[in-house]
């Protein structure tokens, strides 16, 4: 399965644009969830959300609907992902398990001060829960000012799996001895068009992957091109038959081109959205 979205779906400059002139704030992640198969949430990066609100997204979504969502900056740009157990514990219990089946990979990017530490990075991979069940277990650790609505300690699936991925901005880490930390500890890297800005590694080292891109010429402004869309499209296609499950996020978001862009690369892909665009 070949998943193409975009991160996140809230931007006013998107309104009358992307979205319909007057068409209820409300009703956005319907009408994006309409043209394209999955949404990377990143205001979880910024705070921890409710669960009432990964609830809402899940009841506004269509069936065969997949969220990625974003690890909490405080873990990765704070923490620098130091003593994770009892940050982990907040997140996981802020409500991601409410999203059910819906809920895909969780992306964990480091910041661009954040060089190679293997050690660091392996006692994180350790830390991290693999089953809706065991972020449960984790989640049993929260902060206690975390009450009430705030908690969801239920998982509907122990079960399910938890996949993660990791984005990554340093040049340290264009080395093999990352690859083979993330191969052993089964976590995806990123790889992600960041305009020359930031390291693209492209390889495979879990049973699925995860592209984000961020702008071809300019970050998070420029959109691509139909031979830079061509191009990722044979990439994905050719990295979709050793890794089944593909993630692909545009994050080109300032001047309203990634959701014009997911879309015409998902028809690219063959897997075109339930209506026009």
């Amino acid at each position: 399965m070949i998943r193409v979205g975009i991160s996140g779906w809230t931007y006013p400059p998107w309104r009358g644009s992307f979205y319909p002139k007057g068409l209820p704030h409300k009703q956005e992640l319907a009408y994006a969830a309409e043209r394209m198969n999955s949404i990377e949430i990143n205001g979880t990066f910024y705070s921890l959300q409710r669960p009432s609100s990964f609830a809402l997204w899940r009841q506004q979504t269509p069936d065969d609907f997949v969220f990625s969502v974003k690890g909490g900056r405080f873990i990765t740009h704070m923490k620098r992902l130091l003593d994770p157990r009892a940050s982990l514990a907040n997140f996981f219990v802020s409500g991601l398990l409410a999203l059910g089946p819906k809920l895909g990979p969780i992306l964990w990017q480091l910041p661009p001060n954040f060089g190679y530490a293997p050690g660091r990075l392996a006692d994180f991979f350790t830390a991290l829960p693999r089953t809706h069940g065991e972020a449960v277990a984790i989640g049993a650790d929260h902060d206690q000012k975390l009450t009430g609505d705030r908690v969801l300690l239920t998982a509907e699936d122990p079960e399910q799996p938890i996949r993660h991925a990791l984005e990554v901005r340093h040049d340290s880490f264009k080395t093999p001895g990352l690859l083979d930390l993330l191969h052993d500890h089964r976590i995806a890297i990123v790889i992600a068009d960041t305009a020359g800005k930031w390291p693209q590694i492209e390889e495979l080292t879990a049973d699925f992957g995860y592209v984000r891109l961020h702008g071809a010429d300019e970050l998070y402004v420029s959109g691509y091109t139909d031979e830079g869309l061509d191009s990722w499209a044979r990439k994905i296609n050719f990295w979709s038959r050793q890794a089944p499950d593909f993630f692909v996020y545009f994050d080109n978001d300032v001047k309203v081109r990634s959701p014009y862009d997911a879309m015409a690369l998902a028809e690219r892909l063959g897997i075109a959205g339930r209506t026009g665009p």
